[in-house]
């Protein structure tokens, strides 16, 4: 069945579409050449509405839809003109059986072809194929009109336009030329490929730029001065900056879709890369921005007034955005640094004292670290600065910072504030032990002149109070430096252990010391918190503390509590001592001073506090163990024994008949055991009846208890009280035994009648320097109810005494002084020399022990081992070690060898 050619439908280009559009949908049809040239005449007229450049396109293209377009559109063609195809029926004998049919052509109108509403008729059936007309060859060709676009004048036309605006930007002005223009050309160049040719141009021309209009005229001002050469490179550097701005915006097209993804330095790099290479890097320049930059903070450190902190501030900017900072500024800026830290120090420290150095480096490391951070310097030149500082600050100057000179001075004045400064100073580098030397010696000379004063009284308060002071020191100056207090601690062992055979120790070598802190011990259990000096009392202490770190540390503590609890500060006191204590090597001095003076105090009832007196003894026999407090636990025994004596004893005199407690003697007897208590001379002296009388009786009570024992009554240790009328006042008198003898033979003396000194002497029965004591403490006095003739501060043979019956006290109860119950000279004395017995017969059984372990040992080791085992209770010189050898040797404990060295005799 013949087929029905139909027409197909042709739409008709759109005129402002560019050429070049992909979705354009483009038909040419096989035809003759007048069909061909008839359909491209259609659209001839269309050619000079087609874009010449993709941008053109783009932009007309928004035009033609866009509502508000007013240009006509172009006449529409009708079916006849567009296509105009003459018949291509052919007869077969001419054209034969592979003659081209042009499908697209129109059939003549048939009754067969008539449209039907307006459509063509659907093809009839296969049988209605008329097998006349044979094969039909379909041809189809591009309609896209051929344009001829040229790229590289495209490029040569555009960078004409970069060029010009680029010369206006770099004569700083941004008018005369469009930006979005010019985007729009670096992109559509980009876009074509022109991106490499376009950013060689470019840099070639900034390079340019950059050497003739600011490398040249830099150059020639480098005659000026170095901080003029560095204002002016920072001008031309801001403005660099600026004209890249400006030209980056323009080009970012170019930066950001070329050179991000190619190997090509970014327009944000170039910036500082031509400025370094072509302008930084000639020498010339380079040198008189770096020294200008320098001479700035010379200025600055010399405090100039035309020190200009900004310039500085942007020249370190630049720098940094150079990136030339780390290799040229920070090695030059450290060397300037280095120069005036040497002559700085120098210079100080020759013409300053100590504290005043130390304030000024403290104020000159601030403010180079100050600089660092206002300016923004970077972290290693702020390192570098710092250790450079140091380095020339405190490590070459230690010697003269730690030196004897500089220190004694500031520990002298109890300088707080200047040792903590001076201690910090030194600490950043970790030398704050480097003090320890210096510090030694001052506490070492120090300690020494207090302990071979001649005035040894006070010996144990100056002590506490140096050690107070020291202490503070080395709490709040010092932060606690453990090499410091190892130091501390030495030096006070060194000093208090010194030994001097003088007329003080009675030519022996006996610590001082150690008698010194018994004594101290004494004056405080016996007077309690009220025998505490000001200046070792706890709230003297916090006080001083406190006012060396706070300003109004005294005005604050005004606000707390200044009554403080006596046995918290009698405590506090204690624990000082046994801290001195502790340092001191002869405890056998101590525990035989401190036991006499124990022994006193018990006996006549002198202790201010029992459970002081049991918190020292605790103290001691945890410091030096149970051995060395036997004989004081003893003597708290004794006394504890001799209480529960006498209530027997009282209760079998209540129990006798006739017995009154007001018309017998009141008398208390403490039973001692001679083992454990010190020795007392036996004084004579002429006990009055009464006395006599309650003595025996006791006496005899007791020793119906106690067969077999013997007791020896010590009068001396003895006081009592007695009642004495002065005219017409009765006062009761607390005063001693011998005080009280004396007192006793006025009774029958008429008024007025004088006393002779030898009568005295006769009647009491005591010896003469007893007398001579007694007398002077009841006539000589504070207190004198008995009246020396004549008057004066000494007892001679010829003086005569009267009963003071002027006598007159505030109080009923008087305490008469009792010069007997100070220790005297012969005392003393006598407790010097027992010491020093006792510590050569220690020697000795040292020397024993270690020739019985050892069997041989040379003399240097043996004296080594002798001092090493006799250091707890006191240690001999070696003359007196080598003296107690002689002795051994003479007793055939031991012998000399041959070879120098001794051997045990078995």
């Amino acid at each position: 069945m013949p087929s029905v050619p139909t027409r197909p439908s042709v739409r008709q280009a759109t005129p402002t579409s560019p050429p070049d559009s992909r979705k354009r949908k483009r038909i040419q049809q096989q035809g003759s050449p007048e069909r061909n040239h008839t359909f491209q005449s259609a659209l001839a007229g269309q050619d000079d509405q087609i874009a010449s450049t993709p941008s053109d396109k783009r932009s007309r293209s928004s035009a033609a839809n866009s509502p508000s377009r007013t240009t006509p559109l172009p006449r529409q063609l009708s079916s006849n003109e567009m296509y105009n195809f003459p018949s291509s029926r052919q007869s077969p004998a001419t054209n034969g059986s592979n003659t081209a049919i042009d499908l697209t052509g129109s059939p003549p109108p048939t009754s067969q072809t008539r449209r039907i509403n307006g459509a063509l008729p659907r093809p009839q059936a296969r049988g209605g194929i008329n097998p006349a007309t044979g094969a039909k060859k379909l041809v189809v060709k591009n309609l896209k009109p051929n344009t001829q676009w040229d790229s590289k004048a495209y490029l040569e036309k555009i960078w004409g336009q970069l060029d010009a605006a680029l010369v206006l930007v770099f004569k700083d002005t941004s008018e005369g030329f469009s930006k979005e223009d010019l985007y729009r050309g670096v992109e559509n160049v980009c876009r074509q490929g022109g991106a490499s040719t376009l950013y060689s141009r470019l840099d070639n021309r900034c390079r340019q730029h950059v050497e003739r209009d600011m490398r040249d005229p830099l150059v020639q001002k480098t005659g000026g001065a170095n901080v003029d050469m560095l204002s002016a490179v920072i001008a031309e550097w801001t403005r660099w900056k600026e004209q890249m701005t400006i030209i980056r915006s323009v080009f970012f097209f170019l930066d950001r879709s070329y050179l991000l993804s190619s190997s090509k330095t970014n327009l944000s790099d170039l910036t500082p890369k031509l400025f370094r290479e072509i302008v930084f890097s000639n020498e010339s320049v380079k040198s008189h921005v770096i020294e200008g930059a320098c001479d700035l903070v010379a200025a600055d450190r010399h405090r100039q007034s035309d020190a200009d902190h900004n310039l500085f501030r942007q020249a370190v900017e630049m720098f940094h955005e150079l990136a030339v900072y780390t290799a040229s500024f920070e090695p030059r800026f450290l060397g300037h640094s280095q120069e005036f830290v040497d002559h700085w120090s120098t210079d100080t420290s020759s013409q300053k004292t100590v504290p005043e150095y130390v304030a000024l480096a403290g104020d000159c490391i601030a403010k180079e670290i100050s600089r660092c951070e206002d300016f923004a310097l970077s972290l290693s030149t702020r390192r570098d600065l710092l250790s450079l500082l140091e380095q020339h600050i405190i490590v070459r100057r230690e010697a003269y910072l730690t030196s004897d000179e500089a220190l004694s001075p500031l520990l002298e004045n109890h300088a707080v504030a200047d040792l903590t400064a001076l201690y910090a100073l030194l600490n950043r580098r970790r030398l704050g032990n480097k003090l320890k030397p210096a510090f030694e010696k001052w506490v070492n000379e120090t300690g020494t002149s207090v302990v071979f004063a001649k005035d040894s009284e006070d010996m144990i308060i100056h002590i506490l109070s140096l050690k107070r002071r020291l202490d503070s020191i080395w709490k709040l100056a010092f932060q606690r430096d453990e090499a410091l207090g190892h130091g501390l601690r030495e030096s006070f062992e060194v000093f208090m252990n010194k030994t001097k055979k003088g007329d003080s120790t009675w030519g022996t070598d006996n610590s001082k010391v150690g008698e010194m802190i018994a004594k101290y011990v004494d004056q405080l259990l016996r007077g309690g918190a009220k025998a505490i000096p000001e200046v070792l009392t706890a709230k003297r202490n916090s006080v001083t503390e406190a006012a060396a770190t706070l300003p109004n540390a005294a005005e604050e503590d005004n606000n707390e509590d200044d009554a403080l609890d006596e046995d918290t500060e009698i405590n506090i006191q204690l624990d000082q001592v046994l801290d001195l204590f502790r340092f001191v090597h002869g405890k056998a001095v101590f525990e035989a001073f401190y036991k006499k003076d124990l022994a006193r105090r018990l006996l006549m009832g002198r202790s201010a506090s029992a459970d002081a007196e049991r918190s020292m003894l605790t103290r001691l026999k945890t410091e030096c163990g149970s051995g060395f407090t036997q004989n004081l636990e003893q003597m708290f025994k004794d006394v504890e024994l001799a209480r529960e004596e006498m209530q027997s004893y009282k209760q079998r005199l209540e129990d006798r008949d006739g017995y009154t407690k007001g018309k017998r003697v009141d008398l208390n007897v403490n039973i001692l055991s001679s083992a454990a208590w010190p020795t007392y001379p036996d004084i004579p002296v002429v006990i009055p009846a009464d006395v006599k009388k309650a003595i025996d009786d006791f006496e005899l009570h007791y020793k119906s208890k106690h067969s077999g024992r013997k007791l020896d009554w010590k009068h001396a240790l003895a006081h009592c009280q007695m009642r004495a009328t002065f005219g017409k006042t009765t006062k009761e008198l607390v005063v001693s035994s011998f005080q009280a003898v004396v007192l006793l033979l006025f009774n029958a003396v008429p008024d007025g009648e004088h006393l002779a000194y030898s009568h005295i002497l006769t009647e009491t029965g005591l010896p003469e320097p007893e007398v001579k004591r007694t007398l002077q403490s009841l006539a000589c006095a504070k207190l004198r109810p008995l009246t020396k003739h004549p008057k004066g501060k000494d007892i001679s043979p010829t003086d005569t005494f009267t009963f003071n019956r002027d006598f007159t006290h505030p109080k009923y109860r008087v305490k008469i002084n009792q010069v007997q119950l100070k220790e005297t000279k012969e005392e003393n004395k006598e407790t010097h020399m027992r010491v020093q017995e006792d510590r050569n017969f220690e020697a000795q059984a040292a020397i024993v022990r270690i020739m019985k372990s050892r069997k041989t040992i040379g003399h240097s080791e043996l004296v080594s081992e002798v001092i090493k085992a006799t250091m707890s209770r006191g240690v001999l010189a070696v003359a007196d070690i080598k003296r107690n050898i002689d002795r051994l040797i003479e007793k055939d404990y031991m012998e000399r060898e041959d070879d120098g060295k001794y051997s045990y005799v078995a």
